[in-house]
């Protein structure tokens, strides 16, 4: 009896050059290699192509195409909505390409497509160096610009896109390309915010900006006086210099030093600061927030940027259960501040939370239609996110985030960073892109006319 040849078979036969690892649901690392950061996400993938290069990038995407098989492109694992992995498909798995390298003189980084942010940190802060990033460091670079990039230096540098100088792209047909200003300008404008729909990003190049230590911490309060917080920070926070950014967040006091043990597993209302001076000039800026209420702990203090980079890395390791909800958010009004009263102190577990990060400052600065990223005129990113490590709580901290997002959306933007999406549909991607949108689409056609890349949050290509 005749026998169809598996994906992991076919790829072992037809990529004889490749550098990386094949690896198919009979390897012994299967199941180690087709985990993402959200254990509620268990795909079970035909093949994993463990790329250790461009040139394998290339191969994987050709393979692809020549079996008509859905891909899945995975950097750091971390998307929400599972979207770096698929059901019987190809993951091209960019993990072993992490390759950073640093020009000090031009403050350039050089960054491949598989490397974390941690490690850039690392690398550009030893340089006494940084770019804006996001708060988690085990996140991939390559996901996390793609969608736009949110993060503690937003309010004086912009969004990790602002930032972006250059891209070395596989395109949809196997052939390599590179976008920049000046280089195919049209897939520069789209790779800045319109996700991974043009084609596989092997590597980035930064622009980096002199942040070397930082004044950062929390400010925790009762929750019982969060709506108190919400309403003096809504005021304070976008009138304040751009070198203070700071983002409100329901939360619960990790249950570990430095905090005392008195506060452990405590919920509280909480701002996580970050300001770019001295530690005079930090506590000067935030003195009037600390006066608000009765705080908890007030615990801001001077730490290198990449510290504060991976201060939620124990906090959040992978493996855990994620569910999420996201919104752009213009002015918290009264009612709003209500939903947020009700339903923030309701977190069903330890892990859960809601952040507001702000995303004024800079990131106005820019034009509305000179990225993808069109809420431009947008002050807050909220994220509401159920986390649980056991498996069994997932349909609880699911209820909970909806229900909380039900209560809140009313009062949004309407769209919401893609970063933060689940897998929502159409509308909501139409929603996240507004005007920008039908020039996506055209793009999309002219880079990816068959919608090969089509694991994320999609862009369809214009008929």
């Amino acid at each position: 009896m005749a026998t169809t040849a598996s994906l992991a078979d076919l790829a072992g036969r037809e990529l004889a050059g490749f550098g990386g690892d094949l690896i198919g649901p009979e390897h012994p690392r299967y199941d180690e290699a087709r985990a993402v950061y959200n254990a509620m996400i268990d795909r079970r993938p035909a093949l994993i192509a463990r790329c250790a290069s461009a040139d394998d990038v290339a191969a994987a995407v050709k393979f692809a195409r020549r079996h008509d098989v859905l891909v899945a492109v995975r950097g750091g694992g971390h998307n929400g909505g599972g979207l770096g992995t698929v059901d019987d498909g190809l993951v091209i798995d960019l993990g072993l390409m992490r390759g950073i390298t640093v020009d000090a003189d031009k403050r350039t980084v050089r960054v491949e497509g598989g490397a974390t942010w941690g490690e850039v940190d690392k690398v550009s802060g030893e340089a006494g160096l940084a770019t804006p990033s996001g708060i988690i460091s085990t996140t991939g670079v390559g996901g996390l610009t793609l969608g736009g990039g949110i993060g503690h230096l937003a309010r004086r540098h912009g969004l990790t896109i602002d930032n972006l100088l250059g891209a070395e792209i596989v395109l949809a047909d196997g052939t390599r390309a590179r976008a920049s200003a000046h280089e195919n300008p049209d897939l520069f404008w789209a790779i800045r915010g319109g996700g991974g729909n043009f084609g596989v990003v092997t590597a980035f190049e930064f622009r980096l900006h002199p942040v070397s230590t930082v004044v950062a911490g929390p400010t925790f309060w009762p929750i019982d006086q969060s709506g108190e917080v919400l309403r003096a920070y809504r005021e304070f926070l976008p009138a304040a210099d751009r070198d203070l950014s700071g983002f409100f967040a329901y939360t619960s006091v990790p249950p570990g030093p430095p905090f005392p043990e008195e506060l452990h597993g405590t919920p509280v209302a909480a701002i996580i600061w970050c300001h770019l001076g001295s530690e005079e000039e930090a506590l000067a800026a935030i003195k009037p927030m600390a006066e608000v209420g009765t705080p908890l702990l007030h615990g801001p203090h001077t730490l290198p940027f990449p510290a504060l980079q991976s201060v939620f890395d124990g906090i959040y390791p992978k493996g855990h259960q994620w569910y999420w909800r996201a919104d752009f958010v213009r002015t918290l009004s009264d009612p709003a501040v209500a939903a947020h009263e009700e339903w923030g102190p309701q977190m069903p577990s330890g892990q859960s939370t809601m952040h507001l990060y702000p995303i004024d400052g800079a990131v106005h600065d820019v034009a509305e239609d000179a990225t993808p990223f069109s809420y431009r005129d947008a002050t807050w990113a909220e994220v509401i996110v159920g986390v649980d490590p056991d498996p069994a709580n997932a349909a609880a901290i699911s209820a909970w985030t909806k229900s909380y997002w039900d209560a809140t959306h009313p009062h949004s933007a309407g769209g919401a960073y893609v970063n933060f999406m689940m897998d929502e549909g159409q509308e909501r991607v139409r929603a996240t892109y507004r005007g920008n949108y039908e020039r996506l689409t055209r793009i999309k056609a002219a880079y990816d006319p068959e919608n090969l890349f089509r694991v994320n949050q999609n862009i369809r290509p214009a008929a």
